[in-house]
């Protein structure tokens, strides 16, 4: 394990957005029940927005209303033995996608993680954004 210092750099909106688009896990964060309630999912970047594909008895289908609900959303990549790496959490606005046409495409963009049908089709539009990297105390992203 490495015993460098380290430093928690923040990352600008357009360079967070790139980093969540390289990777497709992260967790998605709602409201179920009056409690928080995290699932992990895997995504794609689309047009700005985070794109995930859920099945009809997943919870966050029913924390979506017509109107939408907000939620966060954190995905990462953090090295387990340097401890180097970065995060980054969004805050927006969750609205399940209605349009066949839209659909359609992101099912053929978007395969799920699991073995099960993905019918629903949710988008988080991010209004906040906020990115960390963990870099060395010199300010290289690696040991």
């Amino acid at each position: 394990m490495s015993r460098q210092a380290r430093r928690l750099h923040e990352l600008p909106r357009a360079e967070s957005l790139r980093r969540l688009a390289r990777v497709s896990l992260g967790r998605i964060v709602f409201t179920q029940q009056a409690l928080p309630a995290i699932r992990p999912v895997n995504h794609l970047v689309d047009n700005r927005n985070l794109i995930i594909r859920t099945h009809i008895g997943a919870a966050i289908v029913s924390a979506v209303h017509d109107d939408g609900v907000v939620v966060a959303y954190e995905a990462d990549a953090i090295d387990p033995v340097s401890h180097l790496g970065w995060s980054v959490i969004v805050q927006g606005r969750a609205v399940l996608i209605r349009n066949p046409a839209e659909i359609a495409r992101y099912q053929c963009l978007l395969r799920p993680w699991v073995l099960n049908q993905m019918d629903y089709v949710v988008r988080i539009h991010p209004e906040i954004i906020t990115g960390f990297e963990l870099v060395n105390e010199d300010g290289s992203p690696s040991a």
